[in-house]
C-alpha cells in the first residue's frame, strides 16, 4: 500500500499531537508534524499529499510566519499542495479568503475538526 504522506502543521502542540495520532490510526496515512510555517516550507523535499496547516501560526511564535503567509511562500517556490486551512476563526471573510489565496478547504477547530478532516481525505483521496 502506497501511504499518503500528509503535513501537520500548528503551533499548539497538544493539538497538533492528537490530529497527528487521530490521523496515523489509519495506515492509509504517514504523517508529519512541524510547530511553525517555516520548518514545514524546509521540509517540502518529502512532497506531501496534503498539508493541514493552521491559520494562526503565530500564537506562540511571535515572529513567526502565519498559515496565509505560509501558503503563499509555497506558491512562490512553484509548490502547489493540497492544503486544508485549519483554524478557530468562525468568520466567513476568514474563510473566503484562504480559499481565495489557494486552500482547498478550510476547517473551523471545534468539536467536529477531526471528523470534518476526515471527511476531506475521503473525498480528496
Amino acid at each position: 500500500m502506497n501511504q499518503k504522506l500528509i503535513f501537520v502543521v500548528d503551533d499548539n502542540v497538544m493539538f497538533a499531537d492528537m490530529l497527528s495520532d487521530h490521523l496515523s490510526r489509519n495506515p492509509a496515512y504517514k504523517v508529519m508534524t512541524f510547530d511553525t510555517g517555516e520548518a514545514c516550507l524546509k521540509n517540502l523535499f518529502h512532497d506531501p499529499d496534503l498539508i493541514i496547516l493552521d491559520y494562526y501560526l503565530n500564537d506562540v511564535y511571535k515572529d513567526a510566519a502565519n498559515g496565509l503567509e505560509i501558503l503563499q511562500a509555497m506558491k512562490n517556490q512553484k509548490y502547489d499542495p493540497k492544503v486544508i486551512m485549519l483554524s478557530s476563526q468562525e468568520r466567513y471573510a476568514v474563510a473566503a479568503q484562504t480559499i481565495s489565496k489557494g486552500a482547498r478547504h478550510y476547517v473551523i477547530k471545534d468539536d467536529d475538526a477531526f471528523k470534518n478532516i476526515d471527511k476531506i481525505l475521503r473525498d480528496i483521496f
